[in-house]
């Protein structure tokens, strides 16, 4: 170990679980209900239950609970929203446990959600699906879950290693799994986690973007240790843009959602010439299309000039009545009052804004990766979603597959034992973390990462091209050496340009993939929108990539094209080949 780098502290668990949303602490709830013996460790890059992004989920949770609903129409929809790109058996799975998972969230987690007027859990329209099946707390759903499940945490008791951010996954000298490196971010002081099982649920990378709608500390930093662990990857060229962004200038508030319920309980989209813009797009759904498709719309009468002063578009809800709006949809009210506007008397100013990401580690439908003792759950695993994500999906897939990855934690923790890391791999690891903190000049971080989010909106944003695609992957290479020369000097505790070094490194780590796998695929699919090849191609495949070479960050990709099995339902006759609508 470098004499400049600290002494890492060590600590031996049984479950280590990197992330502290909905998929890691329904992790953390059935591997300590399922073995209460076992010793878990969660290692939360912010507060437990209090960051990260389910708890900013407004909209809801899809689970089929009424009976004229049905397993298969949640099933067809999920597919369909998908383009059909889904892994079949993960969709599969995750439409057939979200009604039980609901279950024990009311019943067991203690989250209260809106009934209806005979006592059932009440469930209202989103876009994208042929039934009423999202279930809520108002508007601030995310919070009523995550609020529930902290406080399960009190009860279950778990390690918590809060401001502490994961490095790496650390294999032994003979390429087991052994744990991870993490660093604490309040005093900088590195850490060496031995684990029999590491379960990675991070959440995305969206704030990759100019316009990002996720929390701040959601920097794709589990799919960029999965990346340098080598392993594959699929569908990194579809991340979802939600089509209705807050704009709020220089603020912070800038990209924040304004959730599908609106557009479900009948909010209009007009540009600012007053057209009712869907009309032009997408006849028959219009503002309940799917967001794919609604986000370009948008994107596109704002490309067009059709965009209001401050380069967006119009959404109304107002005709519903203030008392209604304020009554159905409080947090959203107070979020654009917040910002000199109101949604419950007027318009709104929205743009599409960067919101979550299809693509990521590839794992079977107990959360399995090909590294034995390494599990992903939640928006760090790709296939569930295919090319694009309904609304309402997104917290279902992170409790469903969370409680999934606790549960094959809690079974396979005994039968593992623990490894040794490889004392070359944590050298290797923390260098590469401390590097900017010993360089007292160079590349500010801030500056650089102002250019990758500006890189990806322009040519790896709503809509593509072969061009820009070409432009942004030899940028994205130049920003990947640019790493290496980040200056962060000064006292390790509390050093946010040390901290912005490290998120950098993995949204470039994770850009690069993405560039790559969106130049790979010569059709629109989804939320992969190219202007230079409009429709989708008669075959479906999806992509999958690994690092060939390097640290990962500097590394050749290596990608393979695999056919889609239909392992539970094919497309529909006329489906290959259509548009991308």
């Amino acid at each position: 170990m470098s004499q400049d780098i600290p002494v890492p502290d060590r600590l031996t668990t049984d479950v280590a679980v990197i992330g502290s949303g909905g998929a890691g602490l329904m992790c953390v709830l059935h591997a300590l209900e399922s073995d209460p013996s076992l010793d878990v460790t969660i290692i939360s890059k912010g507060a437990v239950g209090r960051s990260g992004c389910t708890r900013m989920v407004q909209g809801g949770y899809n689970a089929v609970l009424d009976p004229g609903d049905s397993i298969d129409a949640h099933f067809s929809d999920t597919l369909a929203g998908g383009k059909y790109l889904n892994d079949q058996l993960l969709a599969w799975t995750l439409v057939n446990d979200a009604p039980r998972i609901i279950q024990e969230l009311e019943t067991r987690v203690g989250c209260f959600f809106d009934r209806r007027a005979d006592g059932r859990i009440h469930q209202k329209a989103f876009a994208g699906q042929t039934f009423d099946r999202t279930v809520h707390r108002g508007d601030l759903t995310g919070i009523e879950i995550m609020g529930r499940l902290r406080d399960q945490m009190f009860r279950l008791g778990p390690r918590e290693l809060e401001d502490y951010r994961a490095l790496d996954i650390i294999h032994d000298e003979h390429s087991r799994l052994a744990g991870v490196t993490a660093l604490h971010m309040r005093t900088g002081k590195p850490i060496v986690v031995r684990a029999r099982v590491v379960v990675v649920a991070t959440g995305g990378s969206a704030t990759m973007y100019r316009v990002a709608a996720p929390a701040r500390e959601k920097t794709g930093d589990g799919v960029a240790m999965c990346w340098r662990a080598g392993l594959a990857m699929r569908d990194m060229e579809m991340l979802q843009f939600h089509p209705t962004g807050l704009l709020a200038g220089e603020a912070r508030m800038t990209g924040a959602v304004l959730e599908e319920g609106l557009r479900g309980a009948g909010a209009i989209l007009r540009n600012a010439e007053g057209e009712r813009y869907m009309e032009r797009y997408d006849p028959e759904r219009l503002e309940r299309s799917t967001r794919d498709v609604v986000a370009r719309s948008g994107y596109l009468e704002i490309s067009a000039g059709r965009g209001t002063p401050e380069g967006g578009v119009l959404i109304d809800i107002s005709h519903l009545g203030k008392e209604e709006v304020e009554r159905r949809f409080p947090g959203m009210v107070a979020r654009t009052r917040q910002i000199g506007q109101d949604l419950a008397t007027g318009p709104v100013t929205v743009s599409p804004t960067a919101h979550f990401h299809m693509g990521g580690v590839v794992i079977d439908e107990d959360c399995r990766t090909s590294l034995d003792g390494l599990l992903v759950a939640g928006e760090d695993a790709g296939g569930v979603h295919g090319a694009n994500r309904l609304g309402g999906n997104g917290v279902a897939e992170s409790t469903v597959y969370g409680a999934r990855a606790g549960d094959t934690a809690a079974a396979l923790a005994p039968t593992l034992s623990h490894a040794e890391p490889d004392p070359a791999q944590v050298e290797e690891s923390l260098g590469r973390a401390f590097a900017p903190l010993f360089r007292s000049e160079g590349a500010s971080p801030f500056e650089v990462t102002g250019r990758l989010k500006e890189l990806m909106w322009t040519d790896v944003g709503v809509v593509r091209d072969g061009a820009g695609l070409a432009r942004a992957a030899k940028e994205l290479d130049l920003l990947a050496e640019e790493v290496g020369t980040l200056a962060a000097a000064g006292p390790p505790a509390v050093n946010f340009a040390w901290q912005e070094s490290m998120d950098l490194a993995n949204q470039i780590t994770v850009a690069r993939a993405m560039a790559h796998a969106a130049a790979w695929r010569t059709e629109s699919r989804g939320a992969h929108a190219r202007s230079d090849h409009a429709g989708m191609s008669g075959s479906l495949d999806y992509i999958v990539q690994w690092a060939d070479t390097g640290d990962g960050l500097h590394c050749d990709i290596r990608s393979e094209i695999r056919p889609v099995e239909f392992t539970h339902a094919p497309p529909p006759d006329g489906f290959l080949g259509g548009e991308n609508g």
